[in-house]
């Protein structure tokens, strides 16, 4: 199963974390399928590749909570 969920990257106390799409199994810095946005909640920015989201939503993929209150707040599901 994929979900969509988010992988940490930066340093320490700056945290930036990339949006992936990742199989269940894999660890939290997994090697991911794809990586399709990017959330900076320090600067609180946020990009996604939406075409990229909406295809592995329609395959089946599952977003994490955090991933769905992003794409809710970004009005992907609209």
């Amino acid at each position: 199963m994929v979900k969509l969920r988010l992988k940490r990257c930066g340093r320490k106390q700056r945290a930036v974390y990339r949006i992936v799409a990742i199989d269940v199994r894999s660890r939290r810095e997994g090697s991911e399928i794809r990586k399709v946005g990017f959330y900076d909640p320090i600067k609180n920015q946020t990009y996604l590749n939406i075409p990229a989201i909406l295809y592995f939503l329609q395959k089946g993929a599952q977003p994490t909570r955090t991933v769905h209150d992003i794409l809710n707040k970004a009005e992907v599901f609209k």
